[in-house]
């Protein structure tokens, strides 16, 4: 493992927008094999009363964990990482996407862990709760 990180309580990780399109969409269906339509047919989001297609839960969980790794420089540095899902992440059909927002502090410090707390939002909208990664920073 890499060098030490220099981490306390209050440490405010580097913030990471992210654009998401109907294109992000298809590859990450393409590459976790879900492809329920309501990740890609606004006929299908609505019949469930979506307003829209809406990313994959787990795009957007592994996404906000980018910021973590970024942080970390390392991945293998993170010991654990669990969110819950509070709203779905929208995306409509344009170039743009739905820009997803995430930042991040550490929380907590002990025995060479830091907790780090993450925060998610789209258009101002929280989309990830209880969102936490364990990582080691010694």
């Amino acid at each position: 493992m890499s060098d030490a990180i220099d981490a306390e309580v209050g440490t405010e990780l580097p913030g990471l927008a992210v654009h998401l399109t109907r294109e992000t969409l298809v590859r990450y269906a393409g590459a976790s094999g879900d492809f329920n339509p309501i990740h890609y047919s606004d006929f299908y989001a609505g019949r469930l009363g979506l307003g829209s297609v809406i990313a994959h839960g787990m795009l957007t969980m592994g996404t906000a964990l980018r910021l973590v790794t970024d942080w970390a420089g390392d991945p293998e540095r993170v010991q654990s990482y669990g969110v819950r899902f509070t709203k779905p992440v929208p995306v409509p059909d344009d170039t743009d996407g739905a820009l997803v927002e995430f930042a991040g502090s550490v929380t907590r410090l002990a025995d060479g862990v830091a907790t780090v707390s993450i925060q998610a939002t789209c258009d101002g909208v929280k989309v990830l709760g209880s969102a936490t990664a364990e990582v080691r920073v010694d």
